[in-house]
């Protein structure tokens, strides 16, 4: 799949979002290494603090399908220049996906590039034990 289409796919997503609260709608889309696509919106909730993410949504919704090798996503607003995503989905991303393509653009068709990791570049390393088994 191109990049031509995942964005397409991300702007339908963001057609469903449910921004009552901001009217900011933002749509995701990501690609694994199957060729699966899942996609997700932004849900508000007067809560805000229970609000989700486009992009944690579709990040979600691929690893409750047993996808967890993310290659690409792409996110898109209607923001000038593009946004990156935020900490709570870059932290998201990078756990499952350190070294995937995010694509942000806007809805003039803007483009901004990075991987999940050079977005956040010092993250927390998983807390696993060494693999000889010892600690």
């Amino acid at each position: 799949m191109d990049d031509s289409e995942l964005i397409a796919l991300a702007a339908e997503a963001r057609e469903k979002a449910y921004a009552p609260y901001s009217g900011f709608k933002v749509g995701a889309a990501l690609l694994t290494a199957d060729g699966s696509v899942f996609t997700g919106c932004n849900i508000e909730n007067s809560s805000y603090g229970l609000t989700v993410c486009a992009e944690r949504v579709a990040v979600m919704t691929a690893v409750a399908a047993g996808q967890k090798e993310i290659v690409k996503l792409a996110v898109i607003t209607n923001n000038s220049p593009p946004l990156a995503p935020c900490g709570a989905c870059r932290q998201v991303l990078v756990e499952f996906a350190p070294r995937a393509e995010v694509i942000a653009v806007s809805t003039k068709g803007e483009s901004r590039r990075w991987t999940a990791a050079e977005l956040l570049p010092d993250r927390p390393m998983l807390l696993r034990p060494p693999a000889c088994g010892i600690g």
